[in-house]
């Protein structure tokens, strides 16, 4: 009994405007060399086609790649097809930014010329390697950096950013008042204790329940 292929989409593009119809051949000839590669390994669920869309453009900013990102995450497809690399994008940056993309979505691409392009241990797949490493790192340091001015932008507008919410006012001095003396017995109550007394006068933690007692604390040495 022959095992069940996998799912696979298409992947097509053509540069030039002047190459894009029914009596061209560029589309025709992708279509013809994916189908014969995937004929006995993959069934290709869907295709999709950027018409006119240079191969310098970034992948995410090209209609049809995006309806292909779409399609392979509503329906769980892992693998795209495409005619070669350079059919992918021709510049090197983008083709490379563009499969690290597709890897991190858990996406394998495979130029149908060169099935292992992007993984065999050549000095090219090592140096695809260093530059995925490379976008990571980058990517990582973007977010970094976006995460640092929302910060700034923050403390600007509120005077405060992060850190747990300052304990209402009210809260601090009924936890004060809890922590002096009994005037019959002479003793102080515990921080627990001070911690349930105050849940059940109505006063607890942003989370709905009582304070720590970490938190009565840091209210009296406030």
């Amino acid at each position: 009994m022959s095992s069940k292929k996998s799912a696979a989409v298409a992947y097509f593009r053509t540069s030039s405007a002047a190459n894009v119809g029914a009596d061209k051949d560029s589309q025709r000839r992708q279509q013809e060399a994916v189908e014969a590669y995937a004929r006995g390994r993959y069934e290709i669920v869907s295709s999709f086609y950027d018409a006119a869309v240079s191969g310098a453009d970034p992948v995410d900013s090209r209609p049809g790649f995006c309806e292909l990102l779409a399609y392979c995450e509503a329906h769980g497809v892992a693998v795209v097809l495409v005619e070669n690399a350079s059919r992918f994008a021709r510049d090197l940056a983008v083709q490379l930014v563009g499969h690290a993309m597709l890897k991190g979505r858990g996406i394998d691409l495979v130029p149908v010329d060169a099935p292992s392009h992007f993984t065999d241990p050549s000095p090219t797949a090592v140096l695809v390697q260093q530059i995925l490493g490379a976008v990571s790192q980058f990517e990582k340091a973007a977010i970094v950096g976006k995460l640092r001015h929302a910060r700034e932008a923050k403390r600007a507008a509120t005077g405060r950013c992060e850190g747990r919410k300052p304990v209402p006012d009210v809260v601090v001095r009924e936890a004060r008042r809890l922590a002096r003396k009994s005037p019959t017995t002479g003793k102080r109550r515990s921080l627990r204790a001070i911690a349930a007394e105050l849940a059940s006068l109505g006063h607890v933690g942003p989370s709905g329940a009582p304070y720590h007692a970490g938190s009565v604390r840091h209210m009296l040495a406030g």
